[in-house]
């Protein structure tokens, strides 16, 4: 497993080319793909949604044209005095009786001839009980039945115009073949208004769909509501005889702000809706497009994603030929450099390959020129370091000081003040004992502090008690460590220069924790340094305060040791960096504070 992962170790430029190019390439077809098919989509919707706004003109006129035959046939019922005789004339079973029946049959054909071209069935029934049909078994509806239907209530509530309805008992008569619409107007005299029958136009559903079927396809449905909701006719038969408030607000919503056309969810299905209110029945003819069955026919998807995986993969093979190309000399190269040894800068790589490759191989080869050059460097700069630690470590300890002290101790001796002799041989011991080993040792704070109060008793029996030196060390700082005599050089300083005209003062030791910084201040209210301003700091500061306070750093017999404040600047910089040092700020006559920066570390 590994050898197989092996392989692939210089190839993942290539692999990560041939990726993002594969996703870019798949992204952008299905995109346009998408994009196509969507614009195609509106574009097909909208032409067809204009052809079919035409041919609903078209329905709407087959409709007008039955509507008027049904007008002028109820105009001529209506005129008829045959007819009228016949339905309010009293019931006689005599020889006028019957021609009244014949004439009113004969009448009823010659009126029923003007329908003819709509398989239409006439039935009119009278107040004196009787009636006629031309075909009873088209329509089959008793007279009684009639009186007391829901279409004659209907008729009579507006009883001057022609009704056009769903015959519900037709829905529910097991006998009979199919739905029927009617169109009942009731018959009244002219003049005085007195209702004196009934007349009724029957049509079967599937003939009256034939007004609209010759432009319905799979998709593109047409359904006729009345005022209530209740859908008449459909080409949809499952659909005749149910309620469909939704889509009647949908066309309602069409009527009153005068839409062509609204894209909107109708019957359960994302729809393109068309609607034309057809005073003459009171009806709402709705076309219905059912968008996704509508674009399946139009656009053959699976030839279309055959196509676009074929574009796809015939890109992806160019890519995968020309990404190999640009990426095979850069795959020998990485395996050249990776060839060089650990820690050997000298082995450079030939530069061979295209333009591009040989620009990497040069540069490569430029920066192990530089490496080589930092690493020499590098190295002599740890030489130097060492070299002032060799130096700060001899110039350790002043023998003077040792004389000097040893002197001190003796007339202590020879005064009889034994105890303070002893005192003072220890406090020499200890401080020898901490400043003879390497210099680069670090000591704790606490170890520090009694090194300082050392030298400071020794320097008080060697020339009184007239400087005083106060200690202030935070408790979190004492297990915290710095290298041996960083303070002690300014300690010294400030003994024998910041009062050389004064005859007593003070000095303040502060050890604080800054941040991740320990921060140890020497401060003196001495005469100060001249040649400095408030705020001047660093390797500045350190110059002009050792121009003032190492004359005679070597010879001088009260110096415990040599080392300057350069010294510990350079010291605290070559240890921990740039960030960390020494800062003096000083105004003659108001004395100095010394601030020493070092890491806070506790190991």
């Amino acid at each position: 497993m590994k050898a197989f992962l092996a392989k692939f170790k210089y190839h993942g430029l290539f692999i990560k080319m041939f990726t993002v190019t594969l996703v870019s390439i798949i992204s952008v077809s299905l995109l346009t793909t998408l994009v196509m098919l969507q614009m195609s989509q509106r574009l097909f919707m909208d032409t067809f949604s204009i052809t079919n706004g035409k041919i609903m003109n078209q329905v709407q006129t087959n409709f007008e044209s039955f509507s008027y035959s049904i007008v002028t046939a109820t105009n001529t019922v209506q005129q008829s005095g045959t007819l009228k005789s016949f339905l309010t004339d009293p019931d006689e079973r005599t020889i006028p009786t019957l021609r009244r029946y014949y004439e009113a049959n004969t009448q009823v054909k010659r009126i029923q001839s003007g329908v003819a071209a709509y398989p239409v069935t006439i039935t009119i029934t009278g107040i004196n009980g009787r009636s006629h049909s031309t075909d009873g078994a088209y329509w089959p509806r008793s007279a009684a039945k009639l009186r007391s239907s829901e279409l004659t209530e209907n008729a009579l509530k507006e009883p001057r115009r022609i009704l056009y309805e769903l015959d519900r008992d037709s829905l529910t008569d097991k006998g009979a073949p199919d739905p029927v619409i009617v169109a009942t107007k009731a018959l009244l005299e002219r003049t005085s208004g007195q209702l004196y029958g009934q007349l009724y136009f029957a049509i079967r559903e599937k003939e009256f769909q034939k007004f609209y079927t010759s432009f319905t396809s799979s998709g593109n449905n047409v359904v006729i509501l009345n005022r209530a909701g209740m859908i008449v006719s459909s080409n949809s038969e499952q659909l005749i005889g149910t309620t469909a408030p939704e889509l009647l607000a949908v066309a309602k919503q069409i009527e009153e702000q005068q839409l062509d056309v609204m894209d909107t969810k109708a019957m359960g299905k994302s729809s393109l809706v068309l609607s034309k209110y057809l005073p003459t029945y009171d009806f709402y003819l709705v076309n219905l497009i059912d968008k996704q069955q509508v674009m399946s026919q139009m656009v053959d998807f699976k030839r279309v994603a055959l196509i676009s995986l074929a574009i796809v993969l015939l890109a992806l093979i160019i890519v995968f030929v020309i990404s190999r190309r640009l990426t095979k000399s850069l795959t020998l190269l990485a395996r050249q450099i990776s060839r060089v040894t650990k820690n050997d800068f000298n082995n450079y790589t030939s530069v061979t390959g295209s333009y591009e490759i040989k620009q990497l191989g040069n540069a490569y080869n430029y920066m192990l020129d530089e490496l080589n050059d930092y690493v020499k460097r590098l190295i002599q700069t740890q030489k130097d370091q060492r070299n002032a630690e060799l130096s700060a470590l001899q110039m350790q300890i002043n023998p003077h000081f040792l004389y000097n002290t040893l002197a001190s101790i003796k007339i202590l001796v020879q005064q009889g003040n034994k105890d303070k002799a002893a005192e003072t041989i220890n406090a020499l011991i200890s401080l020898l004992q901490n400043t003879v080993s390497n210099i680069s040792e670090t000591i704790t704070v606490s170890q520090e502090l009694v090194n300082l109060k050392n030298y400071v008793f020794i320097n008080h029996v060697r020339y009184g008690e007239q400087i005083r030196v106060n200690y202030f060390a935070d408790k979190d700082c004492m297990g915290a460590h710095l290298p041996k005599l960083v303070i002690q050089p300014f300690m010294e300083n400030a003994f024998f220069h910041a009062f050389h005209e004064r005859s007593e003062g003070y000095i303040y030791v502060l050890i604080s924790r800054e941040g991740e910084s320990l921060i140890c201040e020497v401060v003196d209210n001495g005469v100060g340094i001249s040649g400095l301003s408030n705020g001047e700091a660093g390797a500045e500061t350190n110059e002009a305060a050792q121009n003032n306070d190492e004359r005679g750093v070597h010879s001088a017999s009260h110096f415990f040791s040599g080392i300057g404040i350069r010294n510990v600047h350079d010291r605290l910089t070559l240890l921990y960096g740039e960030g960390y040092g020494v800062t003096i700020v000083s105004d003659p006559g108001q004395g100095t504070r010394v601030k020493i920066k070092l890491p806070l570390l506790f190991e």
